[in-house]
């Protein structure tokens, strides 16, 4: 497995395509395609079919689709600035990411 500087719940910046410039929250992170799902970002348009047994109305929806990781960028909470990540090991000796702008460590 690769290892990706992107997780869950993250705020990410995008860095080009259709959405560039834009910010957004991890939905969901696909390791092996690495491809990272957006909410609210890289919209495609989802044909469905009625379902009256899942309630599910027939139309046109909106849907998230994955995003390749190599295009998006963490945002910093302190700084709030996106910027490249990088490691650090802490004195109790957990590795956590690092924001490589205020050297403030991006895991809680």
């Amino acid at each position: 497995m690769p290892r990706v500087h992107i997780k869950k719940n993250d705020t990410v910046y995008v860095l080009s395509g259709k959405d560039q410039g834009k910010i957004g929250k991890v939905l969901k992170v696909f390791l092996d395609k690495n491809r990272a799902v957006v909410e609210g970002l890289n919209n495609i348009q989802k044909h469905t079919r009625p379902n009256p047994q899942k309630n599910v109305k027939g139309g046109i929806l909106p849907k998230e689709s994955p995003i390749n990781i190599s295009n998006l960028m963490v945002v910093c909470k302190r700084c709030s600035k996106h910027s490249r990540v990088g490691y650090s090991i802490m004195q109790d000796g957990r590795k956590v990411r690092v924001c490589k702008k205020c050297n403030e460590p991006l895991d809680d």
